[in-house]
């Protein structure tokens, strides 16, 4: 695999990473996978919560977690709580359910600011990548396996795909602030 394969495989990576945290960043609407990160020790192990219950969202403001095995519902709800994610599970027969409250002006500052910290994180991520893939073609032309034009294209190739990935963080991270800010 060449350099700029790897390269553009690991940043494609990045970006992934990036959408996958910043779904688990609250807005004001219910989304199943605000508990992504939420573990529950049951039957001596760590598990997360979609591996023992189905969670979905019958209301805009309203969280439904079914569990696979009914007796789980106690812990799933003690693990909620224990998250400190800002709302309460209320066990309700077999389910639990999750009245997301709605945010006020600084909770949603607050969300944007953890939004932009994370695509910080991705952009800082992707520089490095650009960075190891830079320092790999200089070792290869080191090495006499490429000539210096040839490095200087693979240079250029990466500098493209880095800028590509940048942007496409910060669009990934706007479209999640219009989501936080729509009320």
């Amino acid at each position: 695999m060449s350099i700029q394969e790897q390269t553009k495989s690991k940043m494609a990576a990045a970006i992934e990473h990036l959408k996958t945290e910043l779904k688990s960043i609250r807005t004001g609407r219910a989304n199943p996978a605000m508990l992504d990160h939420v573990n529950v020790e049951i039957y001596d192990s760590q598990m997360r919560i979609k591996e023992l219950a189905s969670v979905t969202a019958p209301e805009p403001r309203q969280l439904l977690i079914t569990p696979f095995d009914p007796t789980t519902k106690g812990a799933i709800a003690k693990s909620i709580e224990r998250a400190n994610l800002g709302f309460m599970p209320i066990v309700d027969g077999n389910v639990v359910r999750i009245k997301i409250p709605s945010m006020d002006e600084s909770m949603r500052k607050e969300m944007i600011k953890l939004c932009h910290k994370r695509c910080e994180e991705a952009k800082v991520g992707i520089r490095n990548i650009r960075r190891d893939s830079n320092e790999a073609a200089r070792k290869q032309k080191a090495d006499g396996e490429i000539g210096e034009d040839i490095l200087k294209k693979i240079e250029k190739a990466i500098q493209e795909l880095t800028d590509k990935c940048c942007k496409e963080a910060d669009d990934v991270t706007a479209n999640k602030e219009k989501e936080i800010s729509t009320i």
